[in-house]
């Protein structure tokens, strides 16, 4: 009997083309709401960058925490699902074609896929479910017994040694077979670095050569076993 065969994609410049958070945000939330959400959160990423802030928390993690803090703290948790389907039907058209291809060679060879991601669930998991992925690792805002989202994320941002974190816990005991994974920034290092074929999708296309220090070997065709 053989053992589970994994394929962990990270989204946002790796099956996509660009970022998907962002359009998210001022989407979700009004063009002009965003705008003002930036400016009131510009002082906390800037005290951040710049190491005046407490403890050890990287300051893209702590930019970006505030943001959506000040973006959706009050609002309903229902509302915001609506929001994500309704953005989750728009991201087809931004995938990178190379990788949808991708994509279905693993399902085809019925490999297990899951998006590793440090955009939100709330549009993630709506995609996945349409794309054939079996699971999503994402950031999850808080609700409370209302219903109602306080603003703050469940757990650290999901990026850089998050992400290993968090595929490790959803692998549990179980040691796949076989892991593949694709990443495309200094946030995937860690992912790739867990892979026995690690793939880093540079600029236009999947580059199956060059890769961050620590992300693995060279790989010649990650379309193998």
């Amino acid at each position: 009997m053989t053992g589970r065969r994994i394929a962990a994609f990270d989204f946002d410049g790796t099956l996509t083309r660009r970022d998907t958070l962002v359009p998210f945000l001022a989407t979700s939330c009004g063009p002009g709401a965003f705008i003002r959400a930036l400016g009131r959160v510009a002082p906390t990423a800037l005290r951040a960058r710049t190491g005046r802030t407490h403890g050890a928390v990287h300051p893209r993690d702590a930019g970006k925490a505030a943001l959506l803090r000040e973006l959706y703290a009050d609002r309903r948790a229902d509302w915001l699902a609506s929001q994500g389907q309704k953005y989750a039907a728009t991201l087809t058209r931004r995938l990178r074609p190379e990788m949808v291809e991708q994509v279905r060679w693993h399902r085809e060879a019925g490999h297990e896929l899951v998006i590793v991601s440090a955009g939100l669930r709330t549009y993630l998991e709506p995609f996945a479910a349409d794309a054939g992925f079996d699971h999503v690792i994402a950031v999850e805002l808080e609700a409370d017994d209302a219903g109602v989202l306080t603003g703050e994320l469940q757990g650290p941002n999901v990026r850089g040694p998050e992400k290993a974190v968090r595929l490790r816990r959803w692998l549990g005991d179980d040691q796949p077979e076989m892991l593949w994974a694709y990443g495309n920034s200094s946030g995937d290092t860690e992912l790739l670095a867990m892979a026995d074929v690690p793939v880093w999708v540079a600029g236009r296309k999947r580059d199956t050569t060059a890769r961050p220090e620590g992300a693995g070997g060279r790989v010649a065709n990650p379309q193998v076993g």
